[in-house]
């Protein structure tokens, strides 16, 4: 029988209906093994105790009442610290937010909380959300459940981190650069990337407190043990900002088919100039396999027609000012020297080039994302879903000691450099595409891997059902060795 601290958020939600558990129950085993086994991981970086026992008191008065609070009535979550949640310290990593309480929720977060949900806590994240591993001078270094001395990815690497050790029993992250991909695919748990626009942004941390307009590229998601229960949140997640809601309504499109069999299935698993480790590579050569076992057919040259690389680079032009927003003015002033002087022959040439990028130079490069939106969308009449990596290589060993710039990652005995991390993911990014990233299972080091199920804009519940029908057949989610058997 399945642990309970390992139940989807969606079994979770039937057990409390059904009465078989109380939320103060399921809150007091959650908290019970945070107290036991975040040490091992820091993931969960703040904590409500109090707050959460008595938010779970209120939960189960309703429920003696017969009074529902939503489909996620008394269910602990935590939510990942680049959210603002009120009352409840908020930092993005950053210590000059080390005491900043919000007064108010971060939209996508009152989500959560309006369908009943438990805040029990914060989990752990990069400097202002901004690097592929989880790591800040508040709070230290989130560990893998997996292999603590590895990374569980970034910026929702403790958010992930949670989910896989059963800690938590959903999660709200966020994603501009594969930030809720990366560490669900390094973590072995489910997390989507919504289509961009769909889900509210505002309350996230970057950009500071108080900022009402959202910012390009970037989206909130759930993170999950399961495909279901990344439906359930998004179907709570997904609607028009209140400052919209007066003129326009969300519905999304149902998923495309209803088996494997039937589904239009592409897979882009090479590329030149994004090479992706040998053990990442067979496992992914297993799920095309197993996809073929189940009589599907799977077109392994589909392709959308035009030049990687050169897709990739106009999202570090959208991406990188967004970034550099936020930047002191004596750090512009060295990357203006460095853009000078390098030009774009280095990857920090490249960087320092485009955090000073012209206004008349971003219309140039939203231009061409708009010209490979469209033909996405022409690509998505001929397949259903795309598959291919998430990331390059399965979970790094930590290096926080060197700049971005300065490190470097493993793939197939090359060195490569960090920014390898984000191309897959990024490819995907600024043409807002929805994206689902699946466990579909482990190196022979026993590391998680996930595969990354692309489709159409707007069309995020095929690849949400394409990934909950793809666990019936391989992958999944599975607790980590060691956090199974506790309290």
């Amino acid at each position: 029988m399945k642990e309970i601290a390992f139940c989807s958020a969606t079994e979770l939600a039937k057990m409390i209906r059904d009465g078989k558990i109380s939320s103060t129950e399921l809150v007091d085993l959650y908290l019970r093994r945070i107290e036991q086994l975040n040490p091992k991981i820091n993931a969960v970086v703040t904590l409500d105790r109090e707050g959460a026992l008595k938010q779970a008191k209120a939960a189960d008065k309703a429920r003696a009442k017969g009074k529902s609070l939503g489909p996620l009535h008394g269910i602990p979550i935590t939510i990942k610290d680049g959210f603002e949640t009120a009352g409840l310290r908020t930092t993005s990593g950053a210590p000059v937010f080390k005491n900043h309480t919000p007064k108010v929720h971060a939209a996508a977060v009152q989500r959560y909380v309006d369908a009943g949900a438990v805040i029990m806590g914060k989990t752990n994240v990069p400097l202002f959300c901004a690097d592929s591993q989880s790591y800040n001078d508040i709070f230290g270094i989130t560990n893998n459940p997996w292999d603590v001395s590895r990374s569980p990815g970034g910026s929702s690497g403790g958010a992930a981190a949670a989910v896989a050790a059963g800690l938590t029993g959903l999660e709200l992250g966020s994603d501009i650069a594969g930030s809720i991909r990366l560490p669900a695919s390094w973590c072995g748990v489910f997390g989507h990337r919504p289509s961009f626009g769909i889900v509210p942004f505002r309350g996230h941390i970057p950009p500071p407190p108080g900022i009402v307009a959202e910012a390009d590229l970037a989206v909130a998601g759930p993170i999950a043990r399961s495909a279901a229960d990344l439906k359930l949140a998004l179907d709570l997640l997904a609607g028009p900002d209140p400052l919209t809601a007066t003129a326009w309504q969300l519905a999304l499109p149902k998923p495309r088919a209803n088996s494997l069999k039937k589904y239009r299935i592409a897979a882009w698993m090479s590329e030149d100039g994004f090479p992706v480790d040998q053990t990442v590579q067979r496992v992914l050569k297993g799920v095309i396999s197993a996809l073929r076992s189940e009589g599907a057919a799977v077109d392994e040259k589909a392709r959308p027609g035009f030049n990687a690389a050169d897709s990739f680079r106009t999202y570090q032009k959208m991406l990188t000012p967004i970034i550099a927003s936020g930047f002191p003015s004596k750090v512009l002033e060295f990357l203006a020297q460095v853009a000078q002087s390098e030009g774009e022959r280095s990857d920090l040439g490249i960087f320092a080039t485009d955090t000073h990028l012209l206004h008349r130079h971003w219309l140039s490069a939203n231009a061409k994302r708009q010209a490979h939106r469209h033909m996405w969308a022409d690509f998505f009449k001929r397949y259903d879903v795309l598959l291919c990596p998430v990331v390059s290589v399965p979970a790094i060993v930590h290096d926080t000691r060197r700049t971005q710039i300065e490190r470097t990652i493993q793939v197939n005995g090359r060195s490569e450099p960090y920014g390898l991390l984000l191309k897959w993911a990024g490819l995907f990014t600024h043409v807002y595409l929805p994206c689902t990233s699946a466990p579909v299972g482990r190196t022979a080091e026993g590391l998680p891997v996930g595969i990354q199920v692309v489709g159409p804009y707007l069309e995020d519940l095929t690849t949400i059902d394409f990934a909950q029908r793809l666990a019936k057949v391989i992958g999944g989610y599975e607790p980590p060795p060691g956090y199974q058997g506790k309290p």
